[in-house]
């Protein structure tokens, strides 16, 4: 079982910068993929960045040049910066770990997530 605990979140306001933090505690063996996702209130969830244990990383669109993911494989945390924030960029962001185990198999783990408001 792995658990993971996100941090970081809460108000800032239109253009200002926030970062967030996941950090993975268990039974670990291998996180192949690291990756954030974010809810807003009334739509889905959907991926914002994802970064792979090579350091490949995933932007979608609406967050290219403003957010930025990185990770600690030793210590199986993941970080997201974000910049500029703007009001629909208010969500709640979840963490997500894609963790294989020595016999290859592969099960996504979800954090509970976090808060972040961004308003005037």
């Amino acid at each position: 079982q792995v658990h993971l605990v996100e941090s970081g979140g809460g108000f800032v306001q239109i253009g200002g910068s926030l970062s967030l933090s996941c950090a993975a505690s268990g039974r670990i063996f291998s996180i192949p993929v690291m990756e954030w996702y974010r809810q807003a209130a009334g739509k889905e969830r959907e991926l914002v960045a994802s970064i792979t244990s090579e350091h490949h990383t995933y932007y979608e669109d609406s967050v290219k040049g403003r957010f930025t993911i990185s990770a600690d494989n030793v210590k199986n945390l993941v970080y997201l910066e974000m910049n500029s924030l703007k009001s629909e960029d208010t969500a709640v962001y979840y963490c997500n770990m894609e963790h294989q185990d020595r016999w290859g198999a592969r099960r996504n783990y979800w954090g509970k997530g976090t808060l972040v408001t961004v308003s005037s």
